[in-house]
């Protein structure tokens, strides 16, 4: 996995060295879990490089990520937050991934409630955003 390197460059010295490496948008639980992601994914083949072509699938993680990733929404979305900051995009590619298909699916109004988001648009105002938007909606 890119981002947290294992081997890190150490300088002689180094190693009495322990002051504290801020990282001021990370806690110290989400933390815990990113490097146990990282060492679960360690000898991981590298990913090939993102295609804007290729159609981007939800269906692709694997069941150790599935569980791990069984969290509530706020350390999920914590753990979107470190992967992005830390640069991990394995972590970051699953995480979303893992919101994609909580909305996959799902009606505005569902989603609303599965996220806790507020209605702020009139009736009319939804009306007309459903009127502009139904070339994509099913049949």
């Amino acid at each position: 996995s890119s981002g947290i390197n294992a081997e890190w460059p150490l300088r002689p010295g180094d190693e009495e060295d322990d002051d504290p490496v801020p990282l001021p948008n990370v806690s110290a639980m989400i933390l815990k879990k990113v490097i146990t992601w990282c060492k679960h994914h360690k000898d991981d083949p590298p990913k090939p490089e993102d295609d804007d072509n290729i159609e981007k699938r939800t269906d692709d993680i694997d069941s150790w990520d599935q569980d791990f990733l069984k969290v509530d929404q706020g350390t999920l979305f914590e753990l979107i937050l470190a992967a992005n900051y830390l640069d991990i995009k394995g972590l970051l590619d699953v995480t979303c991934k893992t919101v994609a298909n909580m909305i996959k699916g799902k009606k505005a109004e569902e989603i609303r409630k599965t996220f806790n988001i507020k209605n702020d648009f009139t009736p009319e105002e939804e009306e007309q955003i459903r009127k502009e938007n139904e070339w994509c909606e099913d049949p």
